[in-house]
């Protein structure tokens, strides 16, 4: 049966190549040519990981980079299965990812490597900017640095020991407080108006009384 359940799990997971590389290592009779392969696995459901391998030649290791990172698969909590909670950095290194969550029918926008780990991660829906080194490697660990500190609203509800709904309930009070407060703003600026344009009627019609007396007395 477990052997069952890791085919099964290997049959549903997807693999990107991010990028591969020409290596070469010197030694004595001169250098030894090799490839080395950054790749990202994820299930679409949010689950992700990425590896690197290096080979004599390219499939032996893009597999040593697809092995490595379905051993290092981690969960990402998403909203609605389709974006991130929050707007969050990652970095590494010289890398700094900027990750932004967007509303539906965004689409994934990203760059390169970027792109692939958002696509087998499962998001459909966020914005993000890379900033500083665009080594495909620093991105990839920016990103899943960014990734990682990503908490769910359920996470903070069960550090806190308290409901979720707890959490929405006093976001939803703020709002309504927040609505409240505008529509007095705009109450308040509407009476405003009302008196303004009261006062300059009543000064137009003392400057037509004025100029009404002026005309019969030179008459």
């Amino acid at each position: 049966m477990p052997k069952e359940n890791k085919i099964s799990e290997a049959n549903e997971l997807t693999d990107k190549l991010v990028s591969i590389n020409r290596v070469a290592k010197v030694v004595k009779g001169g250098r030894r040519f090799g490839f080395a392969a950054l790749v990202v696995v994820g299930d679409t459901k949010g689950r992700v990981g990425f590896g690197t391998g290096k080979a004599r030649e390219v499939p032996e290791a893009i597999k040593k980079a697809t092995d490595q990172a379905k051993n290092k698969l981690v969960r990402i909590p998403l909203k609605e299965g389709r974006t991130i909670h929050h707007d969050i950095k990652g970095q590494h290194g010289a890398s700094k990812v900027i990750l932004r969550a967007a509303p539906p029918g965004t689409g994934i926008i990203a760059g390169g490597p970027m792109r692939a780990v958002f696509e087998t991660l499962g998001v459909q829906d966020v914005v993000s900017k890379s900033i500083g080194s665009s080594s495909p490697y620093n991105m990839v660990r920016a990103t899943f640095n960014g990734l990682i500190n990503i908490q769910s609203p359920r996470n903070i509800a069960s550090r806190r020991g308290i409901k979720v709904s707890s959490i929405f309930g006093k976001k939803k009070e703020f709002d309504k407080d927040k609505s409240e407060s505008i529509d007095k703003n705009k109450e308040a600026t509407k009476n405003d108006e009302m008196t303004s344009g009261k006062a300059k009627s009543n000064q137009l019609k003392n400057k037509k009384s004025v100029s009404d007396k002026k005309k019969l007395k030179s008459k």
